[in-house]
């Protein structure tokens, strides 16, 4: 019998060595489906099981990428600045039932649209509304609604607390945690989340040296094709979102997804993890979205025919994906095609990169789930 080793996703046999199963649903699925680029990575609560990269970064350069390339991972930042509201609660700087207004002065006199008109809101939206999208602040990709008013802060499109939209309301987190910490979002991030838990290559702010190693950006065009955006080095950002505009890597978010398999590591209490991992909308559904701009978003449901929920910070599937994720397992994703899942129950987590628009395009989907089905 021909002894193997895994070794960055590749088997590597005492003869002739060959790939992987996770390698050649990847290597094969790009080829297959045309997509540019994809970076995947597997771990437990305390090693990496799998990584693997195909394609390239930039059609000038015809870079190959690689298990350091540098992706624009959007909503994949909320996790991350959720647990950064979740130390700031355990320090008694911020309470779940603090109202935006407190922080935030201009969010006082909310407004929610009712049918045809806008009206004052029922009651306040507070911490916890925001960090479970239930405060009823949206976003156009997804409620046309929204692109009828020109005003800031922006109006509700449902009174908060009575259902999940998926919106804005980790951008408000964000700047809450700047006012309370006295710091930028960069700032804290680095201190007491990025360097704690070793992910030095995450941040808001790319150099000419970590340009380098960027994935460039795609979009679908009419006729099918994937059109490269130009591959520029973007100005140095001044404002930082707790939305979104973090740039990371496959091996940089396996760290922050093991600390939540670990309970915290040290970032965070074990409290905080246990209310990060449970429900905390009741009955109401999450995670389903009818796209409202196909450019930037198809149609959006992660789990077919299912009644997913959602936690401080991730999106929560009551039942087992088919041949996948257990239940009670912990996702979300970034618009340019970019997915993780936790997986408590096995202690397993699983991060898969891509960088093109629309988000949940067909093609990206299709592999989401032949990877994840082949992880398990």
């Amino acid at each position: 019998m021909k002894r193997r080793t895994f070794l960055s996703g590749i088997v590597a046999a005492t003869a002739a060595p060959k790939l992987s199963k996770l390698d050649w649903i990847l290597s094969e699925g790009i080829r297959r489906r045309k997509i540019p680029a994809v970076s995947a990575m597997v771990a437990d609560a305390h090693k990496t099981l799998y990584t693997g990269a195909f394609g390239i970064r930039d059609k000038l350069s015809q870079t190959p990428v690689d298990t350091r390339s540098i992706f624009a991972i959007a909503s994949m930042t909320k996790a991350i600045t959720t647990a950064a509201a979740m130390q700031l609660i355990e320090r008694g700087k911020l309470s779940l039932e603090d109202p935006i207004e407190k922080y935030l002065p201009n969010f006082a006199n909310l407004q929610v649209l009712d049918q045809t008109r806008l009206r004052p809101v029922r009651r306040q939206p507070t911490l916890r509304h925001l960090l479970t999208h239930t405060a009823g602040f949206a976003y156009d990709n997804w409620n046309p609604d929204l692109n009828r008013y020109n005003t800031q802060p922006p109006p509700l499109m449902t009174d908060p607390g009575t259902r999940w939209e998926y919106g804005t309301n980790l951008d408000c987190v964000g700047r809450i945690i700047e006012v309370i910490s006295g710091m930028s979002l960069e700032a804290y991030f680095q201190k007491n989340i990025l360097q704690p838990l070793g992910m030095s290559d995450t941040s808001y702010i790319l150099t000419p040296q970590t340009f380098a190693r960027k994935v460039a950006t795609c979009r679908r065009q009419p006729d099918g094709a994937l059109l490269e955006d130009p591959y520029l080095l973007p100005p140095t950002p001044t404002s930082f979102n707790g939305g979104g505009g973090l740039l990371s890597t496959t091996a940089d978010y396996v760290k922050f997804m093991q600390m939540i398999l670990n309970r915290g590591a040290g970032v965070l209490r074990p409290h905080s993890v246990a209310l990060m991992s449970a429900n905390q909308i009741g009955t109401l559904d999450a995670g389903k979205m009818k796209t409202a701009r196909p450019e930037n978003s198809s149609d959006v449901d992660f789990h077919p025919g299912a009644a997913d929920r959602f936690t401080f910070g991730f999106l929560l599937n009551q039942k087992a994906h088919a041949k996948g994720r257990s239940a009670g397992s912990l996702a979300w994703a970034g618009i340019q095609n970019t997915f993780y899942w936790i997986d408590p129950k096995r202690s397993l987590c699983a991060v898969i990169m891509m960088q093109f628009y629309p988000f949940c395009d067909r093609e990206a989907m299709g592999l989401l789930r032949e990877f994840e089905q082949a992880v398990y």
